[in-house]
């Protein structure tokens, strides 16, 4: 769509030959004979026979397993894709693989416990252990399910390790989400267990969750047993087993059940914005081939990394993060507000770990620049050389601010996937360049092309985000969806082909280089007279106008007097800001000038604030049917909303504009 942007960086020689990608790369060359020159030959060839390099990888990586890895796909087609379908194996039995128990597993730190500490990985293998055996007397075997209210500390990592090891299937809830809203996802998989806290601390404050989790308890099918943890010390909850009740004292070693392939290693949960969320269900095998490709290949994880992401337990990159274990990498926990005291708090923890890898949300960077925040004045970062960003689209300015901020030598890898797949379509790749404002590459074995409205793959404009060929990481269902009805409605009905192809619903731009842009939802696209147009680069404009702070813009098109489209952007304002001809003048200005004249909003609101999922994306989809007509109740569900009341304004503001039904 434009001309190629300048290169922010690119990999020196000396990090190009340690990249184990390249290892990698002149493996697949000797091994299977194929012309593999550079990492563009060797994406193409990992779509272009994904049994090869799906074994390859298997192989590189030495998959511990039971049975057999021939096949590697029994069942091509997708929906249903059957990989691996003789072997047997088990995900975190590759995580203790030659670990010496004195060696540091990973560091923590939270808003109660500040200081920040380690655990070994005898601490961690002794810990899943005694937690795995208390599992086990309580009657959790394979294909239970555990579920956890907890967040982002080393015991829930060790829980979950405890559960995968006996072949049972985790989910996890972070512990600030309401009761309707865990109930929602909990309940439709009837957990065995219940692991919960008895509260957390988060800004500053302290929550008691003990209502919450008797509710819970209370309205989950299927608890047997309740477990709490008392994390912030407000007193026991009855008829409640505590942390310690849990953990016998003389354990056996920790051992692992090697389980199918496709075999429930956890659920993880769409936003579920207009209805119940999503239960999706990822299996041992997919997640761990998956992972050690994704880890150790695209985010270069070797020893002596440590890798930070922030996330809470109810985002699938806590998930992420956990799987970099399989690495020689140690990874770095925070529970927590990033934003407390101030946005500094992050990279406070990143210089007092020896932080490498610095990983958050799109969301966070544009916040840290927007308050101004300078991350290496006062600071010792110099250990950081990669910084991750995903969530959203990153726009250029924040590849910009990485680079002056953080420093030129640094790898800024932006990544786009989602919770689907628990993994990242395009992203970072330790040995090509970085594009101002664009995502490196297409990542290996992810068949991901962009196509139009026949399904024409296009190069160099904007299309609908497609995988063409299976992955190993696709869910192997929905929990309860026994037809596999809903599994194909949500992502293999859009395109009428044969065979079926993922539409993710993401735009996604392939560049004549190779490299990716993320135009944002592609059911919240703007379609102005024929042009589509993705809501990323309308906000990443109006966001750079100072005295705004979020941002949303609908579509409505169809509306009596707006030909082109009726397009109304709804602004948050500074403190003190009021919204004048001046302000409504210069948002106009600088649309039309970062985007286009058809871009430019036909109107512009102050609310005061913006509807977002728990997970923070913006509900663009649902204010929509609001504003065009359909009742709120079945436009979005407010459990699933961090701040539902947001949406009382856009109602109101859809009676006063006539919109019928709400």
């Amino acid at each position: 769509m434009s001309t190629t942007p300048p290169v922010l960086w690119t990999p020196s020689p000396e990090r190009v030959e340690r990249a184990a990608m390249t290892a990698f790369r002149r493996r697949v060359a000797d091994e299977h004979g194929v012309e593999v020159p550079d990492y563009e030959a060797l994406w193409r060839w990992s779509v272009a026979d994904p049994d090869t390099f799906w074994g390859s990888v298997w192989s590189w990586f030495d998959v511990q397993h039971d049975g057999s890895a021939d096949p590697v796909l029994g069942v091509r087609e997708m929906p249903h894709a059957e990989w691996f379908p003789r072997a047997q194996v088990n995900l975190v039995e590759h995580f203790f693989r030659d670990r010496d128990d004195d060696a540091v597993a990973l560091h923590h730190a939270s808003e109660l416990r500040p200081e920040p500490d380690t655990w070994t990985w005898g601490r961690l293998r002794e810990e899943a252990g005694r937690i795995a055996e208390g599992l086990r007397r309580l009657g959790v075997g394979p294909g239970d399910r555990v579920a956890a209210y907890m967040p982002n500390i080393p015991e829930t990592l060790a829980a979950f390790v405890a559960t995968a090891s006996l072949g049972a299937t985790w989910s996890s809830c972070s512990p600030d989400f309401g009761t309707r809203t865990v109930v929602d996802r909990f309940a439709q998989i009837e957990p065995k267990v219940l692991l919960a806290v008895d509260g957390y601390r988060y800004g500053g404050k302290d929550f008691d969750r003990r209502d919450v989790v008797r509710e819970l308890r209370a309205e989950i099918t299927g608890v047997e047993h309740l477990v709490v943890l008392p994390y912030l010390g407000s007193g026991e909850v009855d008829d409640a087993l505590s942390w310690d009740d849990l953990r016998p004292a003389d354990v056996p070693p920790l051992t692992f059940t090697r389980v199918p392939f496709a075999h429930p290693l956890w659920v993880l949960y769409s936003s579920g914005t207009t209805g119940l969320p999503k239960p999706i269900v990822h299996g041992h095998g997919g997640i761990l081939l998956e992972s050690l490709k994704k880890h150790h290949l695209h985010l270069d994880c070797q020893e002596g990394d440590r890798v930070l992401w922030f996330t809470t337990t109810g985002w699938m990159m806590w998930n992420f993060l956990a799987c970099i274990l399989l690495t020689r990498a140690e990874i770095v926990l925070f529970d927590g507000n990033p934003g407390h005291p101030d946005l500094g708090t992050l990279w406070d923890l990143a210089e007092r770990t020896g932080t490498t890898t610095f990983g958050c949300s799109a969301a966070y960077i544009s916040a840290c620049m927007k308050a101004g925040v300078h991350p290496s004045e006062g600071r010792d970062l110099s250990a950081i050389t990669a910084v991750g960003s995903t969530g959203s689209p990153l726009p250029p300015e924040g590849f910009q601010w990485v680079y002056d901020e953080i420093g030129e030598d640094t790898w800024l890898f932006s990544t786009s996937g989602g919770t689907d797949v628990c993994t990242a379509f395009v992203g970072g790749v330790p040995t090509l360049p970085v594009h101002l404002g664009e995502l490196q590459a297409r990542s290996l074995g992810c068949a991901v092309e962009a196509w139009d409205d026949e399904g024409r793959p296009l190069v160099g404009e904007v299309g609908e985000l497609v995988i063409t060929q299976p992955m190993p990481s696709m869910p192997v269902g929905f929990w309860g969806d026994s037809d596999g009805s809903r599994y194909r409605d949500s992502y293999f009905t859009h395109y009428d082909v044969d065979p079926p192809v993922w539409r993710h619903g993401d735009w996604i731009e392939i560049t004549e280089h190779g490299t990716a842009v993320i135009y944002g939802r592609s059911d919240s696209t703007i379609n102005r007279g024929g042009i589509r147009m993705g809501t990323s680069e309308i906000y990443r404009a109006v966001l750079a106008v100072d005295e705004i702070l979020d941002a949303l813009v609908v579509d409505g098109s169809g509306r009596e007097g707006f030909p082109d489209g009726w397009m109304p952007l709804f602004v948050v304002l500074r403190e003190g800001v009021t919204l004048d001809d001046d302000l409504v003048g210069r948002i106009a200005r600088r649309v039309r000038s970062d985007c286009s004249p058809r871009h430019v909003p036909d109107e512009v609101h102050v609310v005061a604030e913006i509807p977002r999922t728990l997970s923070g994306k913006i509900l663009e989809v649902p204010v929509k049917r609001v504003l065009m007509g359909q009742p709120v109740e079945t436009a979005a569900s407010r459990d699933r909303l961090v701040n539902p009341a947001a949406l009382d304004w856009f109602v109101e503001f859809a009676r006063a504009q006539g919109a019928g039904g709400v």
